[in-house]
């Protein structure tokens, strides 16, 4: 079972991103009062600011950040500092070259950029230690200061590490793991090519190879180290941190990209999570979101999910406030007025009790001065600031749900192995890819809330057990740990819902000899006896389903029923194998097994939470439209319902019970309209 985590704001509050480095300080004290005037109550700083206190090697000065929070200390604003360790400074990289991340090729990422240094240089740990050391012991005291901030967004810009640092750390990190070559060569099937080792020293981190194919055995254990480095890195500076920050203080890190174990950084370095939320990213020049299928900014309700399956109550330490853009890459449009209401209001809902905006206002010079903060370069009251201040009312208005728990009708089961794995093995990747994007889909349109539920080492029964229904899409990795704990979920009164894949590898990535679903072949009462990508000369491959006849997909397994409680509840139309299985039930102690042999899609999603009971699960309390999200919180006995509107146009909601309007105070039942991205927030009474 994970521990709980030791930080949770007690109310909503409101905050924004400032650089006091980029400004005259003329500009910091009204800057701050205006802040405070429109409801922002705490200011990000530091974490690209190594040089404003370490200008050349070991020669610190203070002066900078210490006059900046001499103007914070005559207001009511709090502060949140960063470790400045994400930009190394120009007398470090030129010194010290070795601390330079790489290309794959070998070829080192020059000063000039962000994020360009590896983790395992034993120079940059000593630097980086040194520097925290610094900051922790002379700002951690001050009274304005609440938080920290470590580094900014692990493995964002580059999550691949191919410094000479590196394969010395993952030769280590193999060691550790596998003991001896022989069972490393054994792990690795590294009999394969000719590719047997016989000394540590023939290891690298992957390397460029013909067609860039390298072992995916190898691979996979690359990515684990490469998380293993980042969360070590992290807590690296979390230790130093914990020895001078004052009670009630956290320590945070932001954002969630890949090849990161971001539960285990979080149980292992931090206090609480923050995450970094773009919804506006949907509307880049790049994308289509007249045909997007995807849901467009409505989808980063998915990455929130799965924020608050790292952390219940998490925080957003950049939220969208306007267009995002670099010189170099990057184009978007402004946000519709509303929208920054919207896309504040769909963290919130989704766990977020603190909400910082990124930026107070747009740099005036660098790489980022596309990315558009609250106030534009003229500094002038707009629309966007006028925004923020009723973001802060609507905070105000629905306090009392800080720290509610959202409600879940059922969950999606992930973890890392599978993860990665995916990103390695393109079989694996074109159907998982495929398939969770369309279960989170299906759960928007139905109005189905769900949860994320991550399979990890301390995960017990318990905690499946929350859920009625489980679906694990494609776990192709399995181990007898995870077999074993979906063995009792089920065991106990659980549905488990598994798609196509299921039971294929080990947890080193090889394929296993055994027929799929493999491990959990006991649970499901089915045999896989053949398989197929639907091909770009088939036609779409249809199931019967009493009668109901569902898309199965882009990859079909054909199945056949084993045992005497297992039950076909529909067989494929179409392609070579019609006629055949593809929908097994299996009675299981007190629980059942749905084995799908197919990916999922939004219609077939459908269909199994209709069969299983949980489809629209609040039906009777609201009816709302296609356009529009909800999600519901609980706290005290009381229920909360969120509604948000991503539509341009007026919609038509039903609410079915009496309920309270939490900005009006009002009661509110039948027929409202919510006009365009609006949003309400309701208690059912």
């Amino acid at each position: 079972m994970r521990k709980q985590q030791n930080y949770q704001w007690n109310t909503l509050s409101l905050g924004t991103c400032y650089y006091p480095e980029h400004w005259d300080k003329n500009m910091w004290e009204e800057d701050l009062e205006r802040m405070l005037a429109h409801g922002i109550k705490t200011i990000r700083i530091g974490e690209f600011a190594w040089s404003k206190v370490e200008p050349r090697e070991g020669e610190f000065t203070f002066e900078f950040f210490d006059e900046f929070l001499k103007v914070v200390a005559k207001t009511d604003m709090k502060v949140i500092f960063g470790t400045p360790t994400a930009t190394p400074p120009a007398w470090l990289t030129e010194k010290y070259p070795e601390v330079l991340n790489c290309r794959m090729d070998g070829v080192k990422f020059r000063h000039g950029m962000r994020r360009h240094y590896n983790y395992n240089s034993p120079v940059y740990q000593k630097l980086c230690k040194r520097i925290v050391e610094k900051f922790g012991e002379h700002y951690a005291k001050h009274p304005s200061v609440i938080g920290w901030q470590i580094d900014n967004e692990i493995n964002c810009q580059v999550d691949e590490f191919y410094s000479e640092s590196d394969t010395l750390a993952f030769r280590e990190f193999l060691k550790e793991k596998y003991g001896t070559l022989d069972a490393l060569n054994q792990a690795w099937g590294a009999v394969f090519w000719n590719q047997e080792y016989t000394r540590w020293e023939e290891i690298y981190v992957p390397r460029i190879t013909i067609n860039n194919s390298t072992n995916p055995h190898q691979t996979l254990d690359y990515i684990r180290f490469v998380s293993d480095s980042a969360v070590k890195f992290c807590k690296m500076q979390s230790d130093i941190l914990r020895k001078y920050v004052k009670k009630g203080d956290f320590i945070t890190t932001n954002g969630m990209f890949q090849n990161l174990d971001n539960h285990r950084l979080t149980d292992e370095a931090l206090d609480v999570y923050t995450y970094d939320s773009y919804p506006n990213f949907a509307y880049c020049l790049c994308e289509d979101p007249k045909h997007s299928k995807n849901l467009n900014d409505r989808r980063w309700s998915d990455k929130l999910t799965e924020v608050r399956s790292i952390c219940p109550h998490f925080g957003i330490m950049e939220q969208q406030s306007g267009a995002n853009g670099w010189n170099t890459r990057l184009e978007a449009p402004a946000p519709k007025p509303g929208q920054m209401m919207l896309w504040a209001m769909q963290s919130i809902a989704h766990g977020a009790d603190y909400v910082s905006f990124f930026r107070w206002r747009t740099c005036t010079f660098g790489t980022e001065i596309y990315w558009h903060g609250i106030l534009d370069y003229d500094n002038r009251d707009n629309r966007k600031l006028a925004e923020v201040k009723k973001i802060y009312e609507r905070v105000q208005a629905i306090e009392e749900t800080a720290g509610a728990k959202n409600q879940a009708a059922f969950a999606m089961i992930k973890d890392y192995s599978n993860i990665w794995d995916a990103q390695v093995d393109v079989w694996h990747r074109r159907l998982t890819w495929s398939s969770e994007e369309e279960i989170f889909i299906a759960s928007q349109l139905n109005h189905t809330p769900m949860d994320y539920l991550y399979l990890l080492e301390n995960t017990e029964v318990e905690e499946l057990l929350k859920y009625k229904v489980l679906i694990y899409p494609h776990g192709l990795i399995l181990s007898e740990k995870k077999a074993a704990l979906l063995k009792e979920y089920v065991a106990k009164g659980g549905c488990l819902i598994l798609g196509a894949r299921t039971g294929q590898k080990d947890e080193n990535g090889k394929c296993v000899m055994t027929p799929m679903p493999g491990l959990l072949s006991e649970i499901s009462g089915s045999d896989v006896k053949e398989f197929t990508f639907v091909g770009p000369a088939d036609e779409n491959v249809m199931m019967d389903w009493n009668g109901n006849m569902l898309e199965t997909g882009i990859f079909n397994d054909i199945l056949e029923p084993v045992g005497t409680h297992a039950n076909v509840l529909a067989k494929y139309v179409g392609n070579y194998y019609k006629g055949s299985p593809v929908l097994i039930e299996n009675t299981y102690g007190e629980g059942k097994v749905l084995h799908f042999g197919g990916t999922f899609t939004r219609e077939n999603v459908k269909a199994f939470l209709d069969y299983t009971g949980v489809v629209e699960t609040y039906r009777n309390v609201v009816e709302v439209p296609e356009e529009c999200e909800i999600t519901v919180k609980e706290k005290n006995h009381k229920m909360y319902i969120f509604v948000l509107n991503y539509s341009d146009q007026k919609q038509e909601i039903w609410m079915k019970k009496p309920a309270k309007d939490m900005d009006t105070k009002e009661q509110a039942e039948g027929k409202i309209y919510l006009g365009a991205y609006e949003t309400k927030v309701y208690e059912i009474l």
